[in-house]
């Protein structure tokens, strides 16, 4: 039977998190406790914190290196490696405060999406997104500190570990559809395309879209790095955009870098590269006060990307369509590459577009099936979608054993 583990910092939190253990082998579960502490206390947890340390690639030593900053980061790492050689997971719960929180979710962020990850942080109600990252945990505010057994935290511990339990008593049942799944990327300004596309393909395919915020583009390479994914149709690259001028938006350096690691087919487009992202209007940085600024909404600020930073995203995604290994096609929207970038609208600028193709074509190493095609249309475009959906079907025709993933 699949356990469900409890990891923590067992030297601050035993209490806590025995309680969580006892809260769920009531419910007839089997439990794993794993300590995470870099004390060097002794360890009344069924996974002494040495045996977890001696995945870390450097061995325990690189854990127990005195230094708290670096050995709570080192555990994180070994954590992580840790929990790949467990076959009996079920599920995995942990409570803390943001060096626990930040151990814990490294490894949970490691384990396949689908499997139960349940964390209890004092960090929760608040900027979550560096310890969720683009995995499905599930994070819970504690309340009051991760910090012995009251009628507050009794409550919020009962309730976490009563849902960890119940989602490794009753996994989620295997999905009935059977088409290979595709990750395609949208942003508000391609949705028209986006659903266009999704239109064409959906009775072949299982078409699973990101919003492309950041970690959108990093869910969607996670899944692709997991197998999940047959390859993808990634109309919006805008997080490239936030990535080379400094917006919120970013999904860091290494995005793409998933289909060097895979032969995965892919079809990518220039989908909102002509914005970046910040938050409310009061959030914009001052040194872009003077740019050409749209306000999205009242949360969103976008700016336009100038012929410079164009030519500097077109340069990005060249050199990473350049190191795919898969069957390529990407397609160029002349007309526009967004919703508000044509003309009459507040982000057409003609001459950074230019900039933005020139620097695509100039890069891009075409093959015999790696092709990179300019198109009078725009990105919203019904013809576009069509074009796009034909890119499609011959790189996944040219990928053999894609339609299994």
């Amino acid at each position: 039977m699949r356990a469900a583990y409890v990891a923590g910092t067992f030297d601050t939190k035993s209490r806590e998190l025995f309680f969580l253990r006892q809260c769920i082998e009531r419910l007839g579960l089997r439990v794993v406790t794993v300590d995470l502490s870099t004390s060097g206390k002794p360890s009344t947890a069924s996974v002494h914190p040495r045996e977890v340390a001696r995945h870390h690639p450097k061995g325990e030593s690189a854990v127990f290196s005195g230094d708290r900053g670096s050995a709570t980061a080192a555990m994180g790492l070994a954590f992580e490696a840790f929990l790949r050689t467990r076959r009996d997971l079920g599920g995995l719960i942990s409570a803390g405060g943001s060096g626990g929180t930040s151990m814990a979710t490294q490894g949970m962020r490691a384990l396949p999406i689908g499997v139960p990850k349940l964390m209890v942080s004092t960090m929760a109600s608040g900027d979550t997104r560096p310890y969720v990252g683009p995995s499905d945990i599930c994070m819970m505010y504690s309340v009051t500190d991760v910090q012995g057994i009251n009628r507050i935290s009794e409550s919020v511990l009962s309730n976490a570990a009563n849902a960890l339990a119940g989602m490794v008593a009753h996994p989620a049942s295997v999905s009935a559809v059977t088409r290979p799944a595709i990750g395609l990327t949208m942003f508000g300004v391609t949705t028209p395309c986006v659903q266009a596309v999704t239109r064409r393909l959906e009775d072949d395919w299982d078409c699973l879209v990101f919003h492309a915020t950041g970690v959108g583009g990093q869910s969607m390479e996670k899944l692709a790095d997991s197998g999940l994914l047959a390859g993808a149709i990634d109309v919006s690259t805008t997080e490239v955009a936030d990535e080379i001028a400094g917006g919120v938006l970013s999904a860091g350096p290494d995005r793409l870098d998933v289909f060097a690691r895979h032969a995965l087919p892919y079809v990518g487009s220039c989908g909102a590269l002509d914005m970046v992202n910040f938050g409310a209007w009061e959030t914009v940085p001052e040194r872009f006060r003077a740019r050409n600024l749209y306000r999205h909404n009242t949360t969103v600020t976008l700016m336009r990307t100038t012929a410079d930073e164009c030519r500097a995203i077109g340069e990005f995604i060249a050199a990473k369509l350049n190191a795919m290994r898969g069957p390529v096609r990407f397609l160029i929207p002349e007309g526009g590459v967004s919703a508000i970038d044509r003309p009459g609208q507040p982000f057409h600028d003609p001459e950074a577009d230019r900039a933005l193709f020139a620097a695509l074509e100039a890069g891009f190493r075409p093959g015999p099936n790696r092709q990179l095609k300019r198109l009078p249309l725009h990105i919203n475009d019904e013809a576009f979608a069509d074009a796009l959906v034909e890119a499609w079907r011959e790189v996944s025709r040219a990928a053999p054993g894609a339609r299994r993933a």
